[in-house]
C-alpha cells in the first residue's frame, strides 16, 4: 500500500514524512524518537505509520488478466 497523503482521522498532511521515517527506523532509531522529531504527536497519525506495509512491489509483480 502507498502511504496516504493525509491522516484519515485528523486530516494532518503526513505523506511527505514517510520516506524519512522509513529510512531512520531502518538505520536503527526508535520509532518513538523519530515520531517526536517529525512532530507526529497524535496517536492517529502514528498509527498510520505503524500500520503501513510496503506491498507495492509485491502487487506490481502480478499482471492484470
Amino acid at each position: 500500500m502507498i502511504i496516504p497523503v493525509r491522516c484519515f482521522s485528523c486530516g494532518k498532511p503526513i505523506g511527505h514524512l514517510w520516506k524519512e521515517f522509513k529510512e531512520r527506523v531502518a538505520t536503527g532509531e526508535s520509532a518513538k524518537k523519530v515520531f517526536d522529531e517529525l512532530d507526529l504527536e497524535r496517536y492517529c497519525c502514528r498509527a498510520m505509520f505503524l500500520g503501513q506495509e510496503d506491498y507495492i512491489e509485491l502487487v506490481g509483480k502480478f499482471k492484470k488478466s
